[in-house]
């Protein structure tokens, strides 16, 4: 299983990002799918989640400006960020843990930058 992000990028204080993430191979449910973040010298921490019911889960500091969505038939998982603060400036992970093997499928990160 392989995970792959995109869509990171500079951006200005208030504005809008849109983070992607295809999904290559199998992971079976049930599974819980999303995206952490990890600023410099912070632990990694998660933003947004897709529970095994579908239920959508979100930290604290993002609910109300981010949105999570994943697309079965394009493998995708998508996290659209507005309203961006500079304190969400941070690599973003997208991740995939498959609750029937235990596994923890992780991108390779993308940098998300947010200028004041």
């Amino acid at each position: 299983v392989q995970l792959q992000a995109s869509g990171g990028g500079l951006v200005q204080a208030g504005g809008s990002l849109r983070l992607s993430c295809t999904v290559f191979g199998n992971i079976f449910s049930p599974n819980i799918m999303g995206w952490y973040r990890q600023a410099p010298g912070e632990q990694r921490e998660p933003v947004a989640r897709i529970l095994s019911r579908g239920s959508l889960d979100y930290g604290d500091s993002v609910k109300g400006r981010f949105t999570t969505s994943r697309d079965n038939n394009k493998r995708t998982i998508d996290l659209q960020m507005d309203s961006l603060k500079p304190e969400d400036t941070a690599v973003y992970y997208c991740a995939a843990h498959d609750l029937s093997t235990l596994n923890m499928y992780w991108g390779q990160g993308t940098l998300v930058t947010v200028s004041s």
